[in-house]
């Protein structure tokens, strides 16, 4: 693990962007006097206050961060490491830019993986999850009724559908 804290070092106003050559047009709206959110900007910012970076928390578990800082943020959670099937697929996501669709669509599966983790590491300690409850069934049934009895017809005819394939594939062979 790298241990390097990242700590943002630029200045405001080296951070100030300057229009490139040759673009018709671009930074129009850096007067100040032209922007529509000047009466609500504050001049000074709101944290131009000289703070010292916060001590690095001490790593002890695996922390993924992104491939575009170089290091370790000093603070940063701790309470669920990345572990088994959905771990491995948050490392691989991690390997990807932020701008990367891959890494985010990797990233959600694995929290749908690790929902069925969960859901089996409950059985596996003797505790049976009432998925109905966990999902909202109740409120949903209660507050949303049209909408719940539209969805389980939908289920109800996926199911339907998929019996019936399954049913004529059997009958084929």
């Amino acid at each position: 693990m790298d241990p390097t804290v990242y700590t943002e070092n630029t200045r405001p106003e080296d951070r100030v962007k300057q229009p490139p050559p040759g673009i018709e047009g671009w930074g129009a709206d850096l007067d100040p006097q032209n922007r529509p959110a000047v009466p609500m900007e504050r001049t000074p910012p709101r944290l131009d206050v000289p703070w010292d970076a916060p001590e690095q928390q001490p790593i002890t578990v695996e922390i993924l961060h992104s491939t575009e800082r170089p290091g370790i943020t000093p603070v940063f959670g701790t309470s669920t490491p990345p572990s088994a099937v959905s771990g491995m697929v948050r490392r691989a996501a991690f390997h990807y830019s932020e701008n990367d669709l891959r890494r985010w669509l990797m990233l959600l599966f694995a929290d749908r993986i690790n929902v069925v983790e969960g859901i089996l590491d409950d059985i596996a300690h003797g505790h049976i999850p009432n998925i109905w409850k966990e999902m909202g069934g109740p409120a949903e049934w209660r507050y949303n009724r049209q909408g719940f009895i539209r969805k389980a017809m939908i289920v109800a005819a996926i199911a339907g559908v998929a019996t019936y394939l399954i049913q004529q594939r059997r009958r084929r062979d």
